[in-house]
């Protein structure tokens, strides 16, 4: 997705902050003010029906805490795909939202204020590598899907205007499973949660669940540990691909798949160390420190940013 911003002169240096995680199904919110106080609040979208009543919903839910709106800058973290003409072309959790006019939208909810967006796996990564110290990072989210981002310099890479760092659909495998985007091989289609839980559930000959999963994992379990097993290969495959084009200090894992699965990062890191190659190691390999906040604290340092 484009990460793009509102055209008119950024926010005055005194004045607040907002940042926007926009979920499929919950909205979060937090606020800094210009002397320090922090406001946080969250929601949850209504049924499935129309844009215009989300945004009405979004709309209500700030009026009735004005210390939200208050703010001389806005960041939003979106997991839609936003064109260059800032319109939606594509949200599948919200597919209503297509063809919306995000820019405008989000300029109307906010008048006076600097408003930019990008993508929630890009922002998230630049609050992983803002917790971490770390100016060179690549962050992987592990979860229904696979987001993630790459920070270099300090900056998101490819950057504003070229578009997001979409990770979980780098091809690992032309052979491999069919992903949602139309093509085969995806890393999302291979790696993610529900893809790993689908990959049990075929060696087990019957359906599991996440705490089967864990349980199986917990009693070493042929199914469950080669289910895990392809997972950490195909995300340690992703890894070593990026590491070789743009050399980051640090990768990061994280998302609720990560986090409820401990396993994984130990998978993946044996993985990543069987890939090295002499002189090239592989990056060192660590756990997310922000879970699920990463991408509303990204959306806000993109706020401060403006």
């Amino acid at each position: 997705m484009t990460a793009a911003r509102d055209r008119r002169p950024g926010a005055a240096p005194g004045a607040g902050r907002l940042g926007i995680d926009v979920g499929g199904t919950k909205v979060a919110l937090r606020a800094e003010s210009g002397d320090g106080r922090v406001e946080e609040s969250s929601f949850v979208w209504g049924p499935l029906r129309d844009a215009d009543r989300d945004l009405a919903a979004l709309a209500a839910h700030l009026e009735a805490a004005p210390g939200l709106t208050d703010v001389g800058a806005v960041g939003v973290a979106m997991p839609a795909t936003v064109g260059p003409d800032e319109r939606v072309t594509a949200w599948p959790s919200r597919p209503a939202w297509a063809g919306l006019a995000l820019g405008p939208a989000l300029r109307a909810l906010f008048p006076g204020a600097a408003v930019a967006w990008a993508d929630d796996g890009d922002l998230g990564a630049l609050a992983e590598a803002d917790a971490a110290g770390c100016t060179d990072l690549l962050y992987l989210g592990v979860g229904t899907g696979i987001g993630g981002g790459l920070v270099l310099g300090g900056a998101l890479c490819p950057g504003p205007g070229r578009g997001s760092f979409e990770i979980g659909h780098l091809v690992i495998d032309q052979d491999g499973p069919a992903c949602v985007c139309g093509r085969r091989g995806c890393l999302q289609a291979t790696a993610s949660g529900p893809a790993t839980l689908a990959r049990a559930a075929a060696l087990r000959g019957a359906p599991v669940t996440s705490d089967a999963l864990r349980a199986g994992l917990r009693d070493r379990v042929p199914w469950a540990v080669a289910a895990l097993d392809r997972t950490a290969r195909a995300l340690a495959t992703a890894i070593v691909g990026v590491g070789e084009l743009v050399h980051p200090e640090r990768v990061l894992l994280g998302g609720g798949f990560a986090a409820g699965v401990p396993d994984l990062l130990a998978g993946v890191t044996a993985h990543l160390a069987a890939l090295g190659r002499p002189g090239h190691p592989a990056p060192p390999l660590g756990p997310a420190r922000l879970g699920a906040l990463s991408s509303l604290r990204g959306a806000l340092l993109l706020a401060h940013r403006i």
